[in-house]
């Protein structure tokens, strides 16, 4: 089992800032990678696809020399034809490298994931070498503890945690991620803090949380990059992220590292959790298949013999022709200083 890095971004993922920590998680995947981005967090929303769609032109602008191949995953409502427990939704993310989810609504992620196919899914892909890349609401969610914005900030209800999706409760943690920390929304009038909740209320959350919770206070444009290889965590971006564990504080700044150790003790499990054996090797077997180097066909050398000499004889005509005959195989052909290459067309 190999996990794959895990971020907690806490804003600006279309931004210059949210580009290169995208930059940073493609430089350990293979050219042409996978991404795939859910529409589940704002899945309520009637606009949760384009919404979605913003962050997959985002990432194809900022990496489009890298050749992602981009899906937007529609996980939007339980009982709905786009339901995270369809089995045509989920089977949608097997193949990917990287995985994203975004801004919307905490518990409503928490509600329609947990438990889901799409879930399990991601945690199987998770544990086979895909990265996760939280942001915003989805980071909250991934938390042993979800704090619930909109039921505060917007719906008036006391403050209280519910719970997450506990994605790293496996390895020991107990965690609690709150993103937009240093939120200034509010402007002098009002304390949006601490993801819009202001510091007296959040000063109350803290007090509710257990003995062994770990806060993660990620300011804007600002990401926490886990690293499961070097056990160390990465920051990047324009601020601060701030960890709360035993009532004291510790602070830092982008371009700082930390030891994993520092959210607490930690055991990288040794066997899958969270995911059916049986599922956990069907996509284990797909995500095989899908990487492994496809067999040229017969006539390919021959084609690409030929339009090299087209081209030798100035026959740009015919080797273009040639080049479609090339492509309508499945394959791509390079022209190199050594000669053609031809590569799968993946």
């Amino acid at each position: 089992m190999t996990l794959g890095k895990m971020v907690f971004l806490s804003s600006g993922e279309t931004s210059q800032t949210g580009g290169q920590v995208f930059r940073n998680i493609a430089a350990s995947l293979p050219k042409g990678f996978r991404v795939s981005v859910l529409e589940t967090p704002a899945g309520f929303e009637l606009n949760s696809a384009e919404v979605a769609q913003r962050v997959a032109d985002s990432i194809l602008l900022r990496m489009g020399d890298l050749a992602p191949r981009i899906d937007v995953i529609p996980a939007r409502r339980k009982g709905t034809p786009f339901s995270p427990d369809s089995p045509e939704v989920a089977e949608r993310l097997q193949t990917a490298d990287l995985i994203f989810m975004g801004a919307g609504s905490p518990t409503y992620a928490v509600r329609q994931l947990r438990d889901s196919r799409t879930w399990r899914t991601m945690l199987a892909c998770w544990q086979q070498g895909a990265a996760l890349v939280m942001a915003s609401a989805s980071a909250i969610a991934a938390g042993k503890y979800a704090l619930p914005v909109y039921e505060i900030y917007k719906v008036g209800e006391e403050p209280d945690w519910k719970p997450g999706l506990d994605l790293l409760g496996p390895l020991g943690w107990k965690l609690a991620v709150v993103s937009h920390w240093n939120n200034t929304d509010g402007g002098e009038e009002l304390d949006t803090s601490r993801c819009f909740i202001g510091r007296e209320r959040f000063d109350s959350l803290r007090r509710l949380l257990p003995a062994g919770a770990v806060l993660l206070g990620l300011d804007e444009h600002t990401a926490a990059i886990l690293d499961w290889d070097s056990r160390k965590a990465s920051v990047e971006g324009k601020g601060k992220i701030t960890i709360i564990r035993d009532g004291r504080e510790t602070v830092h700044a982008a371009g700082s590292a930390f030891a994993l150790e520092e959210l607490g003790a930690y055991r990288l499990p040794a066997e899958p959790f969270g995911v059916e054996r049986e599922c956990w090797e069907d996509i284990r077997m797909r995500r095989a298949a899908d990487r492994a180097e496809p067999v040229p066909p017969p006539e390919l050398s021959k084609l690409v013999a030929a339009r090299e000499q087209a081209r030798k004889d100035g026959d740009y005509a015919k080797a273009d022709g040639l080049r479609a005959d090339i492509e309508r195989l499945g394959w791509k052909v390079m022209d190199t200083p050594d000669g053609p290459m031809a590569r799968p067309d993946r």
